[in-house]
């Protein structure tokens, strides 16, 4: 037994035959090393490093510009006139101006009801508002569920609108689009849209109209999104620190500095002539939102955002869920940069800095290089140089700059500040398919064009006094593995074992890490489980 090693329990063909492949494997990648590899990691190093002095830049000028805002305590009530709605005894309610609320919805089984009510408890005049809940449902049992809940609250006094349409073509973008040619709108001077799983407060309308009625420059008032069940699991968390950084840092530089930013598609409240005026709603890309917020300020409309101004929402807690989100959040601008960069570029109303603004900043460096950058930079190139010793890069470029990124990102949320490196890792993960979305958005081939509703579950996983707990999820083998995460997670792992092994460069800490991240997302432990039957 003493004698007895692998090699003489493998047949011999098969041991030359494993040590031959292995030989030339190694040849061949000596052989194109030196001539290709290395120029082509070093030209990719630059590129990448390039890149994170863009975003750095970016993100150290919004952080001053926010210092300043607080500092001097710029708050859009002081830039714009603002007073309270108040009542005309010769006029009466007609004083006040004709809103339309539209609440569009797809098969929203779980949450229908808290929106609709939401909607409908809007403190306004009783003859000066409309809801109209756009309900473009396949399911027939929910589209009858959605009916009755309209019909209930028609009961009693509310002016509710129920429509349907015969097809879902355009989506949201669709049916907004057709709930806008109804005859009862063309008395409408606003519009304030509500996605389905959207909750405003009853003084909504009271705190945002008044800058629409006495700033005529102004287009849309946009509301800040408050999360109802960020502590449902860590990737609601995880969310939490992403978005409250895109609403306390990027929508309000935008709004102070510019008056342009994205329209969040949900919680804001459109001037309906602006809307009008810039072409209405589009269904060319899957940010119809967006879509609309460029053409309207390229016609010289100013947009408002309210940062104390919040509305209930809720975040997609299962990972499929929010990988679909998140693939039309980065494709669809990325398309839109496609379409509308040289319409922009000649735009004679808005002044040069303004147009740098939006295709520079807005566009290029947050829906295209942040997410170039995060997957192509720390996932690929950083573990390549552990292969390639003779690439090196920076210090500064590998860990100082993306430190401070990093920082300078969770400022928004201080509550989840001791979660910082889960939240690296996890966006890490998630730029895998935001970079894949943004190259299908900007060579437009593939996915698109794709929508798929993101699932919200309501109050489906709270068990009801009395009700029986829930049976545990079946498990699927094939709806649980993903191998896009799986094969970089391999990747990163093999570079973080190299590293250990043959490594100088102590890389080897964050690319185990990250690869057990990845390997995590992979097998779809990630997010909430939703209980089948």
């Amino acid at each position: 037994m003493e004698g007895l090693t692998s090699a003489s329990l493998l047949p011999e063909s098969f041991q030359e035959k494993t040590d031959g492949i292995t030989e030339q494997l190694g040849f061949i990648w000596y052989q194109i090393k030196a001539p290709l590899i290395i120029p082509l990691l070093r030209i990719l190093v630059v590129l990448c490093l390039g890149m994170s002095i863009m975003m750095f830049i970016e993100r150290v000028y919004m952080g001053i510009v926010i210092v300043l805002l607080r500092v001097f305590r710029r708050k859009p009530e002081k830039k714009y006139k603002w007073e309270p709605l108040k009542d005309d005894v010769e006029l009466g309610n007609s004083s006040y101006p004709m809103v339309l609320i539209q609440v569009p919805m797809y098969n929203e089984k779980e949450v229908y009801q808290l929106s609709i009510g939401a909607a409908c408890g809007l403190s306004w005049p009783s003859d000066r508002i409309i809801i109209q809940v756009l309900d473009d449902s396949t399911d027939p049992l929910i589209k009858d569920l959605v009916e009755i809940e309209c019909k209930r609250w028609a009961s009693k006094g509310i002016n509710i609108k129920y429509e349907i349409r015969d097809n879902r073509n355009g989506y949201k973008a669709g049916a907004l689009k057709e709930g806008m040619k109804h005859s009862y709108v063309k008395q409408c001077d606003y519009v304030a849209i509500f996605d389905a799983d959207f909750q405003p407060e009853p003084n909504f309308l009271w705190r945002s109209i008044p800058f629409l009625v006495y700033n005529p420059q102004i287009g849309l008032v946009q509301a800040r999104w408050k999360f109802v069940n960020s502590d449902e699991c860590l990737m609601t968390r995880m969310q939490e620190m992403s978005l409250d950084y895109h609403f306390t840092v990027e929508q309000e530089v935008g709004s102070a500095t510019y008056s342009f930013f994205g329209f969040n598609g949900t919680a804001g409240v459109w001037r309906i002539a602006a809307l009008n005026e810039a072409g209405g709603w589009k269904d060319r890309t899957t940010v119809e939102d967006m879509d609309l917020a460029v053409r309207a300020s390229l016609k010289g409309w100013k947009f408002v955002f309210l940062s104390d101004l919040k509305v209930k929402s809720e975040l997609p807690s299962t990972f499929k869920a929010y990988r679909y989100q998140q693939h039309r959040w980065s494709c669809g601008p990325a398309n839109l940069f496609r379409k509308m960069a040289m319409e922009i570029f000649r735009s004679k109303r808005v002044t040069l800095w303004k147009k740098l603004y939006v295709i520079y900043s807005f566009f290029f460096v947050r829906k295209i290089v942040a997410h170039i950058v995060t997957f192509v930079f720390y996932c690929v190139i950083i573990p390549a140089t552990v292969l390639v010793p003779e690439v090196e890069i920076p210090k500064w470029g590998a860990v100082y700059i993306p430190s401070i990124i990093t920082m300078l990102n969770a400022v928004g949320t201080p509550r989840s500040l001791h979660l910082l490196v889960f939240w690296i890792l996890f966006e890490n993960v998630m730029s895998l398919h935001r970079t894949k979305a943004t190259f299908i958005g900007l060579l437009e081939i593939g996915r698109v064009n794709e929508w798929v509703v993101t699932e919200k579950l309501g109050d489906a996983l709270k068990t009801k006094p009395g009700a029986k707990a829930p049976k545990k999820p079946r498990v699927r083998i094939g709806d649980r593995l993903h191998l896009l995460e799986l094969g970089v997670g391999a990747y990163l792992f093999f570079c973080a074992c190299y590293d250990v092994a043959f490594g100088k460069n102590h890389y080897f800490i964050y690319l185990y890490l990250q690869a057990i991240a990845f390997f995590i997302s992979g097998f779809g432990y990630v997010g909430t489980f939703v209980p089948t039957a």
